[in-house]
């Protein structure tokens, strides 16, 4: 299992995939393994192993990982600590169903 703090990329849950695809592009191929292992493990997003493979088969066809160094990249913003949402601001529990009431449509075709 990998420990979030031996990732290559510090911030890895919290890329968009455009920024994924960028950001990998200076790893490795053993760092690429370490996060695709990662991500097989915990998220098994499958857009995400298919840009992750799709890399780790470039490098294994000879490309190079480009220069740089990841501790410069910009930061990410989004909700790293969870969400932000609290109780007193979510929606009244009261809320009808955007469609209807459950259990209120009509018998459409039914005898």
């Amino acid at each position: 299992m990998s420990n979030r703090d031996e990732l290559p990329l510090i911030d890895y849950d919290q890329l968009a995939l455009p920024d994924l695809r960028h950001r990998i592009r200076s790893l490795d191929e053993t760092q690429l393994q370490t996060l695709f292992d990662h991500e097989t493990e915990h998220g098994n997003r499958i857009p995400v192993l298919e840009v992750l493979h799709a890399r780790l088969k470039e490098l294994h066809q000879g490309a190079e990982p480009s220069g740089g160094d990841q501790s410069n990249a910009p930061g990410v913003s989004g909700t790293a600590g969870g969400s932000q949402v609290q109780e007193s601001t979510a929606a009244q529990a009261n809320t009808p169903l955007r469609h209807g009431v459950a259990y209120q449509t009509p018998a459409r075709g039914k005898p």
